[in-house]
């Protein structure tokens, strides 16, 4: 007799276990289910983090880019720097009075443009070989070949640090077909004021000029910086690291001055 109930049990307990009589085997939804510490969970189980995990995602942000960071403490430099260069920009723009049709000096733009050519590099290089040419002096030559050397080295650092840096001009204006043969296309540093600073020392230190001609020249090579921030090519810091790109790609050309005899080599085989 026990054993058919033995029997008896088995056989519901297999039923039970069937995919239909499954719901039976569940606790009702409002009745919440007893605990045992014997029992585990039908579901999945959480588990809770390591405790490595904190101390991992504290390393992570602190090794986010510092762009993806707020920076709620900027230095004192980059405070200075932006504050310098929002007054670049603000003196800039209020000094381009010949930048556009509208511009206050509009009229006036033909003449400004015209001075800033004076110090381009095309017709100094152009003009330096003429004079070149027709020069049969010695001295004359040895002097000129030296020009030509500066402002060759003039349109290859300029044009190296304006591809560098690439900074736009204050106002959205177009180089003409001489800037781009000389590559002057971008506006940081300004390469007519540059060029304007070395050729005017370069004929202070080695030509004999009264003092009026001394005077013109500075004045000339200060006119030229200011009608480039006239017309709206460059910005003040622009023309002023012209001028000191200027001065001292003079002091290079004096350190490697060519000789009088490495001059007429050139030239001869020129």
């Amino acid at each position: 007799m026990p054993a058919s109930q033995n029997r008896a049990r088995a056989r519901d307990r297999n039923v039970l276990n069937r995919a239909e009589f499954l719901s039976l085997n569940q606790p009702p939804k409002g009745v919440p289910e007893p605990r045992s510490s014997n029992r585990k969970a039908s579901g999945p189980s959480v588990q809770p983090p390591p405790p490595g995990d904190g101390a991992r995602e504290r390393r992570q942000s602190q090794q986010l880019p510092e762009e993806d960071c707020m920076q709620l403490n900027p230095s004192f430099k980059g405070i200075a720097f932006n504050s310098l260069l929002a007054i670049d920009i603000c003196m800039s723009k209020r000094l381009g009075v010949c930048a556009g049709r509208a511009a206050s000096w509009a009229s006036a733009r033909s003449m400004v443009k015209l001075i800033g050519i004076t110090g381009h590099g095309i017709p100094w290089i152009g003009g330096t070989i003429l004079c070149l040419v027709k020069s049969s002096t010695l001295a004359g030559q040895e002097v000129l070949m030296n020009l030509l050397l500066a402002l060759l080295l003039d349109i290859m650092t300029v044009a190296g640090v304006q591809k560098l840096i690439k900074r736009r001009g204050p106002f959205e204006t177009s180089p003409s077909l001489l800037d781009y043969l000389t590559m002057d296309i971008y506006a940081f540093p300004a390469g007519h004021a540059s060029r304007a600073a070395m050729v005017s020392k370069f004929f202070l230190s080695h030509l004999v000029l009264a003092v009026p001609l001394r005077i013109l020249l500075v004045l000339w090579a200060f006119c030229v910086g200011l009608s480039r921030v006239m017309i709206g090519r460059h910005h003040i810091t622009d023309v002023i690291s012209g001028f000191i790109i200027g001065y001292f790609q003079f002091r290079l050309v004096e350190l490697v001055w060519m000789s009088s005899n490495t001059c007429q080599m050139l030239i001869s085989a020129w």
